[in-house]
């Protein structure tokens, strides 16, 4: 998909938001939600979406609804920062196919990084344990500030 386009109703963001699909949910509030990646390229790799906004990528997104995600993906590297204790954190946003994107509704990842263990590539990870994702999710739910 290019950078221009029409939102897809049935991407799998829209179906996590509407329940169809489950999510191992960290945090949420009416305008935002956070969970965990289901192919996670490192341990603690969150995603955070709008609930409000139907921006397909950061070309689209409303100002208002970017700072919303911006404030929410630092809150969520501090809360990853101190339940996971990594080395460091990395802020991650991909647009268009081209440009790494693969599921076409604006989201931002937060995945802690560690100095000894090898970050897996975008969309080539294996998908996690969904119990393990809770147990994660859980960890970096209690920690957020």
């Amino acid at each position: 998909m290019s950078l221009t386009g029409s939102y897809d109703e049935q991407n799998v963001f829209a179906r996590i938001l509407r329940g169809e699909i489950p999510a191992a949910r960290v945090w949420e509030n009416d305008r935002v939600l956070v969970f965990m990646d289901v192919f996670p390229q490192s341990e603690g790799h969150a995603l955070i979406i709008s609930k409000v906004s139907k921006a397909r990528n950061l070309l689209e997104v409303e100002a208002e609804v970017l700072a919303e995600l911006a404030e929410t993906a630092r809150r969520v590297a501090r809360a990853a920062a101190a339940a996971l204790q990594p080395d460091g954190v990395s802020l991650l946003q991909f647009n268009g196919e081209a440009g790494g994107q693969t599921v076409f509704h604006l989201h931002l990842h937060v995945v802690p990084r560690w100095a000894d263990r090898p970050m897996k590539g975008h969309g080539h990870a294996p998908m996690a344990d969904p119990e393990a994702l809770k147990a994660t999710a859980a960890r970096i739910a209690a920690a957020m500030d």
